[in-house]
């Protein structure tokens, strides 16, 4: 089975917009969610994913993370609209 990445973005209702990279989406979004590790996302409770993309090499999967992270907001929330216009929280479809 070959492993799988990540580059996935959290939110706090729109404030707030966190992107990262993965090879375990539920494990991270757990963690993201729950406040399991300290940093960014806990201090800015970013609970809420609201996009993500599947790569199958760890290399797409930096260089998007690093693209997407240069970008401005307002392409970031186009983005995210372009798969979750509502944006509705993903979790449940992955925990």
């Amino acid at each position: 089975m070959k492993k799988q990445f990540f580059v996935y973005i959290m939110s706090n209702n729109h404030k707030t917009l966190y992107v990262g990279v993965t090879s375990n989406l539920t494990q991270r979004v757990y963690e993201h969610k729950f406040g399991v590790v300290d940093g960014f996302t806990k201090k800015y409770r970013l609970e809420q994913l609201v996009f993500y993309a599947e790569y199958f090499d760890a290399e797409s999967a930096i260089i998007r993370e690093k693209q997407i992270k240069k970008w401005n907001r307002a392409w970031k929330l186009r983005l995210i609209r372009e798969q979750n216009p509502l944006f509705v929280d993903l979790s449940s479809e992955i925990l």
